[in-house]
This record gives structure tokens, C-alpha cells and sequence, in this order.
């Protein structure tokens, strides 16, 4: 898809988004949607330490409550927020509840670097908003992809980071409303596939 469509069908889908979270509909889809982060951590994360999440912003799924319920269940247990460095890779700091934020370029929270009480972090798993998402099969397989807001920041740094840790769950989060087809957009070369994807439906991997 043409650069120029690509980015008209995010400001739509983002005004979509915005009309979505404050219809009828929206609580109960949402509180769906939040379950299903619970399940997955109930039924698959039982050998994750480390969760990066991300901090909401337009009209994004809230996940924090859950994941605070996770990772205060055990205190070897850490989550992270991501910092984007000025190349447009991402970096991973421990968060904790309650701890200052600086914003971004863009305007959204982020841990600060030099917080020596918050260290990196490699995560286990990743989890990440979509703006959109589309499947594709290959060879019989699943494979699920995420539209985000253009900078390339998190197919960048998944690219790295799966050759650091080849067993890194890369989980995106969306509603099923947002998912594409083939004539609205499809993955680039440069995109990384999700591993799992979990709408109000479920998780689909």
C-alpha cells in the first residue's frame, strides 16, 4: 500500500478508535479484552519474569491493572516501559507504580534513563498496542501483524531483540473491529510478526 494510504487509513482507524471507546459497547468489550490479558497470564506466562507494557495514550486498551496484579504476586516478577531513543530503537526500563515520567518527543510517559534505580531490561515478553492488524498464512501457519503510528520504532527493536532472546513473546493487543484485510493494508518486508495476538475474543497465535 501507497505511504500516502497507509496513513490515511491510521487517522482513520484512530478516529474509529476515539468514536469506539466512548460508545455503549466499548465497557463491556474492553473489560473482555482485560480478562483475556488476565488469562494469558494465568495460563501462559508461567515462565515470565519480565513483562514490557506499554502506557496508554489515545484511546489505548488500559492493560496496567492487571500486569500490577502480576508482577505483585511475586517479587521476582518485573515489569518495564519503554524509552525511545533518539534512532528509533526502544529501550526497556523497570517500572514501578507511582514512579516519575518523563514525556517523548511524541507525548507519551516514559521511564527517565538515568533512574539508577530502574535498571534495563531484556523483557520476556513484549506487549503492544495495534492501531490496526491483519493475518496472513503460511504454510498452514497463523501469522499475525500490527499496524502502528509509522515510526518503526518496535519492528527495529523486535528485530534485535529476537536475536538476543529467540524465545521472546511478542503479544499485541487490539479489538477485533480493528483487524485489516489484504486490500486495506498488508506487512511489509520490514515488519516483525507478532507471536500472539489477543482481542476481546481471545488469544489468537
Amino acid at each position: 500500500m501507497h505511504s500516502n494510504s497507509t496513513k490515511t487509513l491510521r487517522q482513520e482507524l484512530l478516529k474509529q478508535r476515539k468514536e469506539f471507546a466512548t460508545g455503549r459497547s466499548f465497557a463491556q468489550i474492553n473489560e473482555r479484552l482485560i480478562h483475556g490479558v488476565h488469562e494469558f497470564l494465568r495460563n501462559e506466562a508461567k515462565l515470565i519474569r519480565s513483562i514490557a507494557l506499554y502506557w496508554p495514550i489515545q484511546d489505548e486498551p488500559d492493560i496496567r491493572p492487571p500486569l500490577l496484579n502480576w508482577a505483585s504476586d511475586d517479587e521476582g516478577r518485573r515489569l518495564a516501559l519503554p524509552y525511545a531513543r533518539p534512532d528509533k530503537h526502544l529501550e526497556f526500563y523497570e517500572w514501578h507504580d507511582g514512579d516519575s515520567l518523563i514525556p517523548s518527543q511524541h507525548g507519551v510517559p516514559e521511564p527517565i534513563p538515568s533512574n539508577q534505580s530502574r535498571p534495563a531490561i531484556n523483557p520476556d515478553c513484549i506487549f503492544i498496542p495495534c492501531v490496526g492488524w491483519s493475518r496472513s498464512f503460511v504454510d498452514g501457519k497463523s501469522l499475525y501483524w500490527r499496524l502502528g503510528y509509522g515510526g518503526g520504532y518496535f519492528d527495529r527493536t523486535l528485530s534485535l531483540l529476537r536475536k538476543k532472546n529467540p524465545k521472546l513473546v511478542c503479544v499485541g493487543i487490539g479489538f477485533n473491529w480493528q483487524e485489516l484485510d489484504d486490500v486495506q493494508w498488508s506487512a511489509q518486508t520490514h515488519d516483525e510478526p507478532l507471536d500472539m495476538l489477543l482481542t476481546e475474543s481471545g488469544l489468537l497465535r
